[in-house]
């Protein structure tokens, strides 16, 4: 599967996303609508399948050919379906940028930022969840005009054609939602619990000198310090816990009734 992967999906900048019945890729540069969709590229990276180098380069033209800085989203795919001879169901049904066809599908994009965070980008990682924060998008009156819809909970999707683009869509969205939050939390900050072990494994923007994270693990709690005194976007050196340095850097969680301090150092 992965030696198919390569030589039928790869196209040439990055990977296609599907074929037609009759052969036709879709997701291609030789498209004239859908020439590259996030989903392929984000999950190149986050299955751990495609050859490294390759993916690498799809999420680079993920920034470059999907990502809006203004007003702020990502596109799941460009250009959107319109007039063109491709038919690929329903989605060509919606106006040319509105939900997925060609809009900004917040599901989708969060899986940019997880992908992202898997490479080592911290800086880039933390730019892609600011972009989908509902609080970026209503930070003046002018955005929130844009916008029109809630500040305060995760949107299916944003418009990404005029004259709707950077208006948010539906909603109240619980896939949305519940990925967002896992990004930030296992992806960015890299909290990742197992059982009762638990390990923080951060990719953060460099400029993070420090964060912390208190965690209640059934009847005790535990106080997690992260330190990144050299400015750096990844890689964990020590752990302590209670004072004591951890050989290994998962910690084991006790159902104590304590408060128990962690303290974690990158370089």
């Amino acid at each position: 599967m992965r030696a198919a992967i390569e030589e039928h999906a790869w196209d040439g900048g990055w990977y296609r996303r599907a074929y037609f019945d009759d052969g036709t890729p879709l997701g291609s540069s030789e498209n004239d609508e859908c020439q590259i969709d996030a989903i392929a590229q984000s999950w190149a990276v986050i299955s751990s399948v495609a050859d490294p180098e390759r993916a690498r380069r799809a999420m680079g033209a993920v920034d470059e050919k999907l990502v809006r800085r203004d007003p702020g989203m990502i596109l799941l795919f460009t250009p959107p379906f319109d007039t063109g001879s491709l038919h690929p169901g329903y989605i060509k049904g919606y106006v040319p940028g509105i939900r997925e066809n060609g809009g900004q599908y917040t599901h989708a994009s969060t899986w940019a930022v997880e992908a992202a965070a898997l490479l080592g980008q911290g800086d880039r990682a933390k730019e892609y969840f600011d972009l989908l924060s509902p609080i970026k998008h209503t930070r003046t009156p002018e955005l929130v005009e844009q916008y029109k819809v809630e500040p305060y909970v995760v949107v299916a999707d944003i418009y990404g054609h005029p004259p709707h683009e950077g208006r948010g869509g539906w909603t109240w969205y619980t896939g949305s939602a519940s990925w967002f939050y896992c990004v930030m939390l296992e992806s960015i900050l890299g909290f990742r619990l197992h059982g009762d072990r638990l390990r923080i494994d951060p990719c953060i923007p460099k400029a993070w000198k420090e964060f912390t994270i208190t965690y209640r693990y059934r009847t005790a709690t535990y106080h997690v310090t992260v330190e990144n005194p050299r400015g750096v976007e990844r890689g964990v050196s020590e752990v302590h816990v209670d004072g004591q340095r951890q050989d290994d850097k998962d910690i084991v969680l006790q159902d104590d009734g304590r408060s128990h301090k962690v303290r974690v150092v990158l370089v």
